[in-house]
């Protein structure tokens, strides 16, 4: 039989139906406990287990059917959720301490991630070495030296794509663990494990869940992962039923809202790279876009992120996000509803000038995530609303 579409997918997989009940969604289990050792004939197991629900910091049947539910999208034999995208991605690193001894990454990573990687990680023996998205992508480094290579599908807030498909050969035949934050691109648009990819992270917060309400982490991967799982316990990073519930319900919609955030960005992107208040625009879907040819060889779609440069610099940045309406000014992304910010006052404001200026992060930047709502009237809102910058 061949494998079922996307959406079919989002909506059927993982499901936990219960026919005594007749049940059409899956319930919450708002349980903290459960009978255990649990003797009744056909009792339900926890796959992570193995064993009779206990406890839910260990597993919980709400969860889990999340956790299938997005493994079937990943196209993963393995998924674990967490409670944040940054526990699972420190349950993860946190797993590979005593195996693992250096790690490779990129410098355009989400503010929290780098800190973690260079404050943290090394104090428990894992060393970090820092180069660029491009340095990357040209295998402009040292192979023999790395065991861990951690990086992320489209960089925030300059959108520079990851050659995924050349790092994973790479990867594969050097025996070097790969492990992409795919956030920006969602399992719609990109599955890393395809592509080359031993683990992969996801801020559930965002797109998976779609309508910024709950916060979520998820981890996937076609190998065991009873180590993060111990790490996931043990840290205390487990989700809760009732954001579980809330996740799957969304998760249901992905790939008909990424359809209209994919569409919807490149329509965006289209109409700023023509206003003559904007300086330019960093979206892979343009085709002049420098990152274009890998992003089209790496990803199914585009994505609903974008950023552009606005003359002015600060101030005309700023002047900008004061003529917004409809539009919030927010951090986050991924959500239906559209969202800006200035990664000078947000994401990067803690960033020295210097690092800024390497990762092309400027005073007079703006992200844009783009939600689902009607193109036409974003189109007449940025418009307005970069009449001011001046």
């Amino acid at each position: 039989m061949s494998k079922k579409g996307f959406n079919t997918r989002a909506v059927g997989s993982g499901e936990l139906k219960d026919k005594k009940y007749g049940n059409v969604v899956t319930p919450i289990f708002q349980n903290a406990t459960f009978l255990y050792p649990n003797y009744t004939e056909g009792s339900s197991k926890d796959p992570n287990t193995g064993d009779s629900f206990i406890y839910s910091r260990w597993g919980n049947p709400t969860v889990i059917a999340l956790e299938e539910k997005y493994a079937s999208l990943e196209g993963a034999a393995h998924a674990l959720s967490f409670s944040t995208g940054m526990a699972g991605i420190t349950s993860l690193m946190m797993s590979l301490v005593g195996k693992k001894k250096r790690v490779l990454s990129i410098m355009d990573l989400y503010g929290q991630t780098l800190s973690f990687f260079k404050n943290k990680l090394p104090k428990y023996g894992l060393d970090v070495d820092i180069i660029s998205i491009d340095k990357l992508n040209s295998i402009d480094f040292d192979v023999t030296k790395y065991d861990v290579i951690y990086t992320e599908s489209i960089t925030n807030p300059s959108m520079k794509v990851l050659d995924l498909k050349t790092i994973g050969e790479l990867c594969n035949k050097n025996g070097i663990t790969l492990i992409v934050d795919a956030t920006f691109c969602s399992p719609y648009n990109q599955n890393p494990l395809d592509l080359g990819a031993d683990y992969v992270v996801h801020s559930g917060t965002k797109y998976l869940n779609g309508h910024s309400d709950t916060m979520s982490g998820f981890v996937s991967s076609n190998t065991d992962l009873s180590d993060i799982f111990d790490m996931r316990k043990n840290l205390g990073a487990t989700l809760d039923a009732f954001q579980a519930y809330l996740i799957q319900r969304g998760m249901k919609t992905l790939g008909l809202r990424m359809r209209q955030h994919n569409s919807n960005a490149m329509e965006v992107a289209q109409f700023l790279k023509e206003n003559s208040n904007v300086i330019s625009v960093n979206y892979p879907g343009l085709k002049d876009d420098r990152y274009h040819s890998i992003a089209e060889k790496n990803m199914r779609g585009f994505g609903g992120m974008l950023s552009f440069r606005v003359k002015g610099g600060i101030k005309g940045a700023r002047n900008f996000m004061k003529g917004l309406e409809s539009i919030s000014a927010a951090p986050s992304l991924g959500g239906v509803e559209s969202l800006a910010t200035l990664p000078i006052d947000t994401s990067h404001g803690s960033v020295s000038q210097d690092d800024r200026k390497v990762m092309e992060v400027t005073e007079d930047m703006v992200r844009l995530s783009v939600g689902i709502e009607d193109p036409e009237d974003l189109k007449e809102e940025l418009g307005k609303a970069l009449s001011h910058v001046n």
